[in-house]
C-alpha cells in the first residue's frame, strides 16, 4: 500500500494580517518540501469540503453560522486577537477538515495504509462553539466521530505533540465512548489546559505536560512513560495524529527544545502502537509549527516515516 497526501489550494486563501504566524508562507513551507523527490511516491490527493453535516459531528450549525457571518468582504477580521479570518478562510477550514475525514475513509477502507493532510487552519483548539488559538474547527475530532458513526469503529484515538495543548479535541472527545485523547505541551502555555489530572469523563484522556526547556529525553519520556503504553492499552482500531512542530527548538511560539529527529521518533513509536493494534491504519493531520524551515524538515521527518510504514 501507500502513503495518502492530501492538500488544497483553499489553505492559500485564508490569510491573516501580516506579521501574524499562522500564514499562508507555512503550507508553502510544507508542501514545497513535500515536493522533493524523496516524496515522489506519496499518493497525492485533493481534500474535500467538509459539508455542515459532518462538521456538526462536534459543532452546533450555530457555530457554522457565526463562522460564516463573520467572514469579511475583503481583508482579515478578528475573531480573537489570536484568530483572524479573511473571505476564504471558512473554504479553507471546510478543506482542512474534510480531509481528515476523507483519508479515514481511504485508511479504513484499504485504500491506503496511512495518509497526510496538509492544510491549514489547524485545528485542536476550537471547542464546540468557540473558535480560537488561530483554529476554526475541531479537524482531529471531527475525524474521530465521524470514524466511529460512518464506519462503526469501537476505539478511536488522538495524539497529539503540538507544543500546545489540544484544549479544543480534549473538549470535543471529553466524554465520548471509544474515544482516547493523548497529548504532550509545555505548561504553562496558551491555552493552559492539559494538566495530568485532566483525565476526561472516562478516564481516556492522557496528558503528559512538560516544562519550558525540557528537550528530547524529557519528550520522548513522556511518550513512552505516559502516552504510548496508555494508548496500547486502550487498543484504538484506528489513530489520528495531530502532528504540530511547534516544539521544535527553533520555534519561536513555545520554549521546548525538540529537533526534527524527536518528531521522526515519536512518528515511529505511534506508528508501532498502530501497527500492533489498528493494522497500522494511522491518519495524520498538521496542526502547528511556525519557523519555516523547522516546519519543513519536521514535516518532512514524519512523512518519511509514514512512507516508511506504508510501503
Amino acid at each position: 500500500m501507500t502513503t495518502l497526501l492530501y492538500t488544497h489550494d483553499a489553505s492559500l486563501d485564508h490569510v491573516t494580517p501580516r506579521g501574524h504566524p499562522e500564514r499562508v508562507a507555512r503550507i508553502e513551507a510544507v508542501t514545497g518540501a513535500l515536493a522533493a523527490p524523496g516524496f515522489a511516491a506519496l499518493e497525492r490527493r485533493q481534500a474535500p469540503l467538509a459539508e455542515d453535516g459532518l462538521l456538526r459531528l462536534c459543532h452546533p450549525q450555530t457555530h457554522l453560522d457565526a463562522i460564516a457571518a463573520a467572514l469579511p468582504a475583503e481583508g482579515a477580521a478578528p475573531l480573537d486577537p489570536d484568530t483572524w479570518v479573511s473571505p476564504g478562510s471558512d473554504a479553507a477550514a471546510r478543506r482542512a477538515a474534510g480531509a481528515v475525514a476523507a483519508a479515514v475513509d481511504a485508511v479504513l477502507s484499504g485504500e491506503a495504509a496511512n495518509a497526510f493532510c496538509a492544510l491549514r487552519p489547524p485545528g485542536h483548539h476550537a471547542e464546540a462553539e468557540r473558535a480560537m488559538g488561530f483554529c476554526l474547527y475541531g479537524s482531529a475530532a471531527i475525524g474521530v466521530r465521524h470514524a466511529l458513526a460512518k464506519h462503526g469503529l469501537a476505539r478511536v484515538a488522538v495524539v497529539d505533540f503540538d507544543v500546545h495543548h489540544g484544549n479544543g479535541t480534549q473538549a470535543l472527545l471529553w466524554d465520548v465512548p471509544g474515544a482516547f485523547y493523548g497529548s504532550s505541551h509545555e505548561m504553562p502555555l496558551f491555552p493552559g489546559t492539559g494538566q495530568a489530572s485532566e483525565t476526561g469523563a472516562r478516564g481516556e484522556v492522557v496528558n503528559a505536560p512538560l516544562r519550558a526547556g525540557d528537550g528530547g529525553r524529557a519528550f520522548r519520556a513522556a511518550w513512552e512513560e505516559r502516552i504510548l503504553p496508555r494508548l496500547a492499552a486502550f487498543s484504538p482500531e484506528l489513530v489520528i495524529v495531530s502532528a504540530g512542530f511547534d516544539a521544535h527548538r527553533a520555534d519561536p511560539l513555545a520554549n521546548l527544545m525538540l529537533g526534527a529527529e524527536d518528531f521522526r521518533w515519536v512518528t515511529r513509536a505511534i506508528c508501532t502502537v498502530a501497527g500492533a493494534h489498528a493494522d497500522g491504519r494511522l491518519v495524520s493531520l498538521l496542526e502547528g509549527g511556525y519557523d519555516l524551515d523547522a516546519l519543513a524538515q519536521s514535516a518532512s521527518a514524519h512523512v518519511e516515516v509514514l512512507m516508511e510504514r506504508g510501503a
